[in-house]
């Protein structure tokens, strides 16, 4: 097998790997009514799904930092490992309590899945062909977008919903197969330092900040036990940061900060991602309880965001190596505030094709800036800190979303129908607008930045 078709298997590998992380929140979504009605737990709906997201929040930038210490193949081959393991659980599971379980061990090794494969891509490709594949890897969570929703129903009405779960495990062994005698790897041989204290800290940091936001979304305003919950946040954070800044082999090294294409990239992303979930949600209600439109509606008017995004990322990955970086992330971001402008005028008889427009709009501009931002991040550092490096952007990006849905939810009505769930929505695209404003703001600091300092990595 010569150096080419070993390169080939990898990114074939690495596409599988990312298509079922990204596939895995619609088609999970699409299933729950079906697990409810068979499992019963239906006070335990939303945590199907937030204990997953909680478990990948934490982890992934774990191993992103394990990924430097012990190579990226014995990372992604462990992560993937528990993320089949958690999924062949999470079919078997006999009540909702077994399913919230299994889905935190599925989450745990979702984390590898979401970072690894981009630490890969920036260790085997240079800075041109790198941007290209980033564009094609990053078209797969579109495809995955569209697709998800279709297969999670033909399995859930013509097969069961377990096999929503069981189908992970045929692709992830050939993920695994592909990757594991076609990429190789010189891991220099010596104890490693594991950051336990951080990883612990981290943990009890997250899990209660993500608690409280979950706490916050469903009584929209600080009570006495979110507030308990927000200062055992902020007290693991502060500990956390004291111990990275003094340990030896940190789970998320502080330098990284010191680099502005990092540093602005984090904090871009974290921004757009706050933008992209709140957009995820709320278009879909504004067709349902704005318009009076069905569910089949909703999808139709989301479904542009998912093929244009695709597009934007290959565009990417083609125009940076002509293009600087900040360009391309200035002009995406134009882009998506645009969309988010349309937003503010939709009334109650927008028709779904304007919409449409809109969300095809926003999809194009999020295709741009994420594929840019990333192989920013990716190019930005060496080998040995680029697993860390990636695991702090996918942290922000992530995080970003938490955050977004829950601070959106404050703005939302209780009346999901009407004039008051208009406004209220109104409101939420203005917050976007400004969001969108201010990513467009702290991304034109890349400007200033030499781009040959990323180009030569």
């Amino acid at each position: 097998m010569n150096k080419e078709t070993k390169r080939k298997n990898v990114v074939i590998a690495l596409l599988i790997s990312t298509f079922l992380m990204a596939i895995e929140g619609t088609i999970v979504s699409t299933a729950m009514p079906k697990i409810v009605e068979d499992l019963g737990g239906s006070h335990l709906y939303t945590w199907v799904i937030s204990v997953y997201l909680l478990a990948v929040v934490i982890s992934t930038p774990v191993f992103g930092k394990m990924a430097d210490l012990y190579g990226r193949k014995l990372m992604f081959t462990i992560g993937t490992i528990i993320f089949l393991v958690g999924s062949m659980l999470s079919g078997l599971s006999q009540t909702m309590e077994q399913l919230v379980l299994f889905r935190v061990i599925q989450g745990i090794g979702a984390g590898a899945l979401a970072t690894i494969p981009f630490t890969i891509i920036g260790d085997i490709f240079e800075f041109e062909m790198r941007a290209k594949m980033q564009g094609w890897v990053s078209s797969v969570w579109g495809i995955a977008g569209v697709i998800g929703p279709l297969v999670g129903g033909f399995i859930v009405d013509t097969i069961s919903w377990h096999w929503i779960f069981f189908m992970n495990l045929p692709f992830g062994i050939v993920s695994l197969t592909l990757l594991w005698f076609s990429l190789h790897e010189q891991i220099e041989k010596k104890k490693q330092i594991i950051d336990y204290a951080g990883i612990f800290t981290f943990t009890i940091c997250m899990t209660a900040f993500l608690y409280a936001l979950s706490l916050l979304k469903e009584e929209k305003q600080i009570t006495s036990h979110i507030f308990i919950f927000l200062i055992i946040a902020f007290i693991g954070l502060c500990l956390f940061l004291w111990i990275e800044k003094k340990g030896k082999e940190p789970m998320l090294p502080l330098s990284l900060f010191k680099n502005k294409f990092i540093t602005i990239s984090n904090i871009a992303g974290f921004l757009l991602s706050f933008i992209l979930v709140a957009v995820t949600f709320y278009i879909p209600l504004w067709v349902q309880g704005v318009t009076n439109l069905n569910a089949t509606f909703s999808g139709i008017a989301m479904l542009p965001m998912s093929l244009t995004w695709p597009v934007g990322a290959v565009l990417s990955g083609k125009w940076m190596s002509k293009k600087p970086i900040a360009h391309i992330t200035l002009a995406g971001i134009i882009v998506i505030l645009l969309g988010c402008i349309g937003f503010i005028f939709f009334q109650t008889n927008t028709p779904v094709p304007v919409m449409m427009v809109f969300t095809a709009t926003i999809g194009f501009g999020f295709g741009l800036t994420f594929t840019a931002f990333t192989v920013a991040v990716q190019s930005a550092v060496d080998w040995n800190m680029r697993g860390a490096a990636m695991g702090s952007n996918n942290l922000m990006r992530n995080l970003g979303q938490a955050i977004g849905i829950s601070i959106s939810g404050l703005w939302l009505s209780d009346e999901l129908k009407g004039r008051a769930l208009e406004s209220s929505l109104h409101s939420v695209f203005i917050l976007l607008v400004v969001l969108a404003v201010c990513a467009f703001a702290v991304t034109t600091l890349l400007l200033r930045q030499k781009e040959k300092t990323i180009v030569s990595q």
